[in-house]
């Protein structure tokens, strides 16, 4: 009997996948700029449901706080991957910083704009936002790009409100109900807390298609992976590794119903209100990519917001080409 058992055993072991040598593991440093937020849930997702280990990837994962302090540390050198907004690419290549994205994550950037409840009587666009204090995750992040690209399209200039840098989580909703800021641009469940609560209300939202073409005039791709173009050379097969476990991550959450998300991420990210965080998933949903790759209208759309803010872009030569490697990607979705 026992040696029946070993035979069957052995041979179940012979049949199982072949776990990947410690020797294909690479260690990845991921920055991220607010990983509670929910434009940056495909990371969680990777994270949570073992798509990095499965592709031998050992992520150590640093959450900055903000889109702009993740930049900082990829050229600094402190991580090798960046989760963040797709603007950052132009930005540097117009720098002379050779950082390319190489899945996109969010195909519309999930921002919400919105005023403190007891002001929505006299601040009812961007356009009156002269002088008030807007709470961003953080100043030069893709949350403080879209208020003050929402305040020229109102005809005012970037310069005419004060941003405010609240971080990605509890500090920002602390901020709103203390009455620190006076309005607010950010993302779920940030947002939906506030908008549960009758804080504020949503003046510009971007969590659509049709609020997202409404503000930029198409679409306007969000988070991405990127990386400097000398690490995805050093990388390759590192490279293709990370992008396949955010490809797992990207079909699993369109597949998923909120409440497995929900379910999935830790509990602090439900900040206390679980059905809250549901909602939050499912107005959110609709703005994850569901092939990896932004579409070159969505590119152009970007491009023309960084040069609209910095004028130091306008006779800039910039190759839109070279801001996305999509080679990963088309072979991670198959």
């Amino acid at each position: 009997m026992q040696r029946r058992s070993f035979l069957a055993g052995a041979a179940a072991l012979a049949l199982a996948p072949a776990v990947p040598a410690r020797a294909d593991t690479v260690k990845v440093r991921i920055g991220v700029g607010g990983k509670p937020l929910l434009y940056y849930l495909p990371l969680t997702i990777a994270e949570r449901k073992g798509f990095f280990k499965e592709e031998g990837v050992e992520a150590e994962i640093n959450d900055f706080g903000g889109g702009a302090r993740s930049l900082q540390a990829l050229i600094g050198g402190s991580v090798d991957v960046v989760t963040g907004a797709y603007e950052h690419t132009i930005r540097m290549q117009a720098k002379g910083q050779d950082v390319r994205a190489v899945c996109e994550l969010g195909r519309f950037p999930a921002i919400v704009i919105g005023v403190r409840k007891d002001l929505a009587d006299t601040v009812k666009s961007a356009a009156d936002f002269k002088g008030r204090k807007i709470g961003v995750t953080a100043p030069g992040s893709s949350t403080a790009l879209t208020a003050q690209y929402a305040m020229i399209k109102a005809g005012l200039k970037a310069t005419d409100a004060a941003l405010i840098g609240v971080g990605g989580g509890a500090g920002a909703i602390a901020a709103m109900k203390k009455g620190e800021i006076d309005a607010i641009s950010h993302l779920d469940p940030v947002i939906a807390k506030l908008e549960a609560d009758g804080d504020i209300k949503v003046l510009i939202d971007t969590r659509t298609e049709a609020g997202t073409r409404a503000l930029f005039g198409g679409p306007n791709p969000a988070a991405v992976v990127y990386t400097k173009q000398d690490w995805i050379e050093h990388h390759a097969a590192g490279t293709q590794k990370v992008v396949n476990a955010f490809a797992k991550a990207l079909k699993w959450i369109v597949a998923a119903s909120p409440e497995e998300i929900a379910d999935t991420v830790p509990p602090a990210y439900h900040f206390g209100d679980k059905p809250l965080y549901v909602q939050a998933v499912k107005n959110s949903l609709e703005s994850y990519s569901r092939t990896g790759i932004p579409t070159q209208e969505g590119m152009a759309s970007v491009l023309e917001l960084v040069r609209t803010l910095d004028p130091e872009l306008q006779g800039a030569k910039i190759d839109l080409a070279t801001t996305f490697e999509d080679r990963f990607i088309k072979r991670a979705m198959g």
